[in-house]
């Protein structure tokens, strides 16, 4: 863990890691989840706090697509294209683009601002994006303590170093893709079931 945010961690606590996660995302969260292997920080309420974190972060980009959308793409005609897809996608699979949102680097400030310039409702947006920020939350918590096991075994001259970082960073790949997975499934059956609706 870098000597800064131990210090940081050390005198500010659960604080440093919740603002750290508004402003950096699942660096903070990874070097949380090693404070926590550390002793500094328990893991149950950094859980929360990354998902509380992330929640409002998006559902301020949220806020900002829903009343500046249009105007934004008016003064930046360059996204527009990009705008055009990804609503596209939301019509199709909202659910799921919600959800993956959270996940794929580099459209956690841009995808809920498109979001919010949409047709989707804010509760809808609301209730799937917090799923998405507590599962995403959990899982790099996990990678930062998995991560500071992993090197207190190698120090300890372990032979399961790399059996146990690997189970545990599978785990949470694995979450993240069984949700997503489930919710792609669900989407197909309802455009089987109305295939009108998206011609």
């Amino acid at each position: 863990m870098p000597i800064q945010f131990a210090a940081i961690v050390a005198q500010y606590g659960y604080a440093a890691a919740f603002v750290g996660t508004l402003w950096e995302g699942e660096t903070v969260l990874i070097l949380s989840g090693l404070a926590a292997d550390r002793g500094y920080l328990e893991l149950l309420p950094l859980f929360v706090l990354g998902a509380v974190a992330a929640i409002l972060t998006d559902n301020f980009f949220f806020a900002l697509g829903r009343r500046f959308g249009p105007l934004l793409l008016v003064r930046f005609p360059r996204f527009a294209p990009a705008a055009a897809r990804v609503h596209t996608l939301i019509a199709r699979f909202p659910r799921s683009a919600v959800f993956a949102m959270r996940f794929l680097y580099g459209t956690r400030t841009v995808g809920p601002a498109v979001i919010g310039s949409g047709d989707i409702s804010w509760p809808r947006f609301a209730i799937l994006q917090a799923i998405a920020a507590s599962i995403w939350s959990v899982c790099w918590v996990s990678v930062g303590y998995a991560v500071g096991e992993a090197l207190e075994q190698f120090l300890n001259g372990s032979a399961g170093l790399g059996r146990w970082l690997a189970l545990s960073l599978a785990g949470g790949a694995v979450l993240a893709t069984l949700a997503l997975y489930l919710g792609h499934r669900k989407q197909q059956a309802r455009l089987r079931a109305e295939p009108e609706r998206y011609e």
